[in-house]
């Protein structure tokens, strides 16, 4: 009997084996092209009965390009609302936006990208009920187009004016006209406040239609920034056969002048324009208008240039009264997911604010006059969204990271404080998704383990139906070995405790010995290390014999205040220590040859590749740094001073942790990629950094390329596959082959 039990075990032992062994190899190719993405549920619109929503999809048994309405509870399709094909509009994307009335859409074609979130588009508004077309201009491209609350006119931005057009007599009214390239912008941010403040609408229709509210933005001053063009395959589709073409905009720099800004109100029925004053202050930011829900008051967020001040304004549009509501200060400065979240609730009295007044992310409630109700969540976490109110229920539902930094939770609690309630089943990265009126949710759950599972719920919490569940993805994963994802913690040599995840290869044995590469962003409030599904490059590497880990440094997310701020006017220093410490750790494991240590990053990431490299005394043998930072002098204004102040303020943060001023301390094998058409973090950091090696006598490889901009891609893959191929073999000759 025994000899029986332990050929079953041998056997179970041996197939175990044999099944980890054997399995597919995967294809680089496909890991660009996003082959194992993950399926979701994109482009849900809840309609205004709760009960119905609609979404953009695409019959590629027809080629249309449809807007289907569904009923949440049975899933079942109850109308197509419009084919957009048979309208000779072409592909669009799922961005429509329906009129407050539902009767008519607003769509666009032929979307041309400028920046990162903005883009010109020929705008449509389709009446649903008269099945009529309306081109919103026929003088050139739009930018932004917005339509009325009445659904009876669209503002649009051309040519850095705002115009308006009435669906109604077909007429297009020009409301501003000093517009002009480089110099003055109304209705559309700058560059600077469009890339940091994450918007590309700078103007407000009120909820009555009466008004609307926009920014003016004067960058005469501005310095310019000037990008070359070459011949071959160009992102504007431009020709430069002989001589490159230039790209010249507006870039503020560190410690440079920024755009003058200034608020106005156009009254809609007079077609008069009002100049609010907010205050005497001119080096200022707004980092968001919006009226609040009656349209009684435009609510003006104000940020001082030090960005450590939020007041928050409130303008009667009637007589142009400014009144000041609150003041929020931070010893530090103010995050963004602060002014991201001011929320002014429907019950119209309240408004809630997202505060580290207390160290960390909370949630307080403030009534109309910006006297404090009560905080409404409270403990050693931090609260990372604003989700919804439920009005009629006095419920607010929030994202926290109470249960761990690296998990996502959604909860719901009464405003005033009691009575919280955590919805989401599954730990793990959970995103919320309500009907209007709060009939319904979609919940968007992942782990290390598990791709998109998308669930609808109805109000009391019952799964009703299962959206995506991503099963034919985990079969593929399953045939490449799985994810061999773990997570894991170590303490540095100064007591700080630090999180990481771990990928080994499908053979992993632990009686071997392995290369390692670190993997890691490490930029501020960001986290790479959560508890979320993730399958690409990282796997592809290990399959080909690497362990990969990964590891968030001191100045990331999650862990309250005091750890995502301690990196404040010396970004790269801590971060630095942490990585470096990182490699030791790695590199004293016993499945891990310390001599065989690389690290790589992107951005932020490849900033830390090079200090790492310049200042780790060789703990990394290779780098691979990409689109990095080499000088906080050289980024743009908004971002860099938020974290590190002027540089005439504080020199010695930009340059004691400036990679060109450690060129020479290089140590190990070193492979530097760049786009020449970066408008973010232009070539010139790479440039620069590449001169200092040069005069340091340090070998390295690099690898420009031409024409591309910070995500360096192209409109086939071949840009990215090239970019991961020469990564992977300059990673496999260093720490394989050699």
């Amino acid at each position: 009997m025994k000899k029986l039990v332990l050929f079953f075990i041998s056997l179970t032992l041996f197939l175990n084996l044999f099944s980890q062994v054997n399995y597919q190899k995967l294809e680089l190719v496909k890991i660009v092209d996003y082959a194992y993405w993950p399926s979701s549920v994109w482009g849900i619109n809840s309609m205004n009965d709760g009960e119905h929503y609609t979404v953009f999809e695409y019959d590629r048994s027809t080629y249309s390009s449809l807007i289907n309405k569904y009923n949440y509870k049975t899933g079942e399709k109850i109308e197509t609302i419009v084919n957009l094909t048979g309208l000779s509009v072409g592909l669009v994307s799922y961005q429509y936006k329906f009129s407050n009335d539902e009767k008519k859409i607003l769509i666009y074609a032929d979307k041309e990208e400028i920046y990162r979130y903005s883009f010109l588009a020929n705008y449509y508004v389709y009446d649903i009920a008269k099945k009529e077309l309306i081109k919103v201009s026929e003088n050139g491209m739009q930018q932004i187009a917005d339509l009325s609350p009445d659904g009876q006119k669209v503002a649009f931005i051309r040519e850095n004016n705002i115009y308006i057009k009435d669906l109604t007599t077909k007429e297009e009214k020009q409301i501003t006209t000093d517009g002009k390239k480089n110099s003055i912008i109304n209705g559309i941010p700058d560059w600077v406040y469009e890339e940091e403040f994450e918007f590309n609408q700078a103007y407000q229709w009120s909820p009555d239609g009466k008004y609307l509210a926009y920014i003016k933005f004067d960058e005469s001053d501005v310095k310019e920034f000037t990008l070359l063009k070459y011949a071959g395959e160009s992102p504007r589709n431009e020709d430069f056969s002989l001589y490159p073409g230039q790209y010249t905009f507006k870039y503020p720099k560190a410690g440079e002048d920024n755009s003058k800004i200034s608020l106005h109100i156009y009254n809609i029925e007079n077609g008069n324009t009002s100049n609010i004053e907010v205050c005497k202050e001119q080096d200022i930011y707004f980092p968001r208008i919006f009226w609040n829900n009656d349209g009684s008051k435009l609510i003006v967020e104000k940020l001082n240039r030090e960005q450590n001040e939020l007041i928050l304004f409130a303008v009667n549009p009637q007589n142009n009264e400014v009144q000041k509501i609150l003041t929020e200060k931070n010893k530090y400065y103010i995050d963004d997911n602060t002014y991201d979240n001011i929320v002014f609730l429907e019950n119209n009295k309240n408004f809630i604010i997202l505060s580290e007044r207390d160290g960390f992310s909370h949630l307080y409630l403030y009534d109309l006059e910006g006297n404090l109700v009560n905080q409404i969540t409270k403990g050693e976490y931090d609260v990372t969204d604003f989700i919804g109110y439920d009005v009629n229920n006095d419920i607010i539902y929030y994202q926290s990271t109470e249960s761990s930094p690296l998990n996502r939770d959604i909860y719901s609690i009464r405003t005033d404080g009691k009575k919280k309630k955590k919805i989401n089943v599954n730990d793990g990265t959970n995103e919320i998704e309500f009907s209007k009126g709060y009939k319904y949710y979609i919940n968007t759950f992942s782990d290390i383990k598990t791709p998109n599972y998308v669930t609808l719920h109805n109000s009391k919490g019952n799964v009703l139906r299962v959206l995506e569940d991503n099963s034919d993805l985990k079969a593929i994963i399953k045939t490449f070995g799985g994810e061999n994802k773990s997570f894991f913690k170590f303490k540095t040599s100064e007591g700080v405790e630090l999180n990481g995840y771990r990928i080994v290869p499908p053979d992993f044995d632990s009686t071997k010995v392995y290369p390692a590469i670190l993997t890691q962003y490490s930029g501020p409030n960001s986290q790479s290390v959560l508890n979320s599904w993730e399958f690409g490059w990282e796997n592809y590497l290990a399959q080909q014999g690497f362990v990969i880990f990964c590891v968030d440094p001191r100045g990331t997310g999650g862990r309250g205040e005091e750890f995502r701020k301690c990196t404040y006017k010396q970004l790269g220093k801590y971060e630095t220590i942490d990585l470096v410490e990182a490699g030791k750790y790695i590199g004293k494991l016993s499945y891990i040859d310390e001599n065989k240590l690389g690290i790589w990053g992107w951005s932020y990431g490849g900033f830390m590749v090079l200090n790492v490299m310049t200042k780790g005394k060789g703990v990394f043998n290779t780098g691979v740094s990409v689109a990095p930072v080499t000088n906080w002098r050289y980024y743009d204004n908004i971002y860099t001073e938020r974290y590190m102040g002027k540089p005439q303020d504080n020199p010695s943060g930009y340059d004691d942790n400036s990679p060109l001023n450690y060129a020479k301390d290089l140590q190990g094998n070193l492979f530097l990629a760049f786009g020449t058409a970066d408008d973010n973090v232009h070539p010139q950091n790479s440039y620069e950094f590449i001169a200092k090696l040069i005069e340091a006598n340090k070998e390295f490889t690099t690898m420009p390329y031409i024409n591309r901009n910070h995500g360096i891609y192209g409109d086939t893959h071949n840009t990215s596959l090239h970019l991961y191929t020469l990564k992977t073999k300059f990673f496999i000759k260093h720490l394989i082959n050699e």
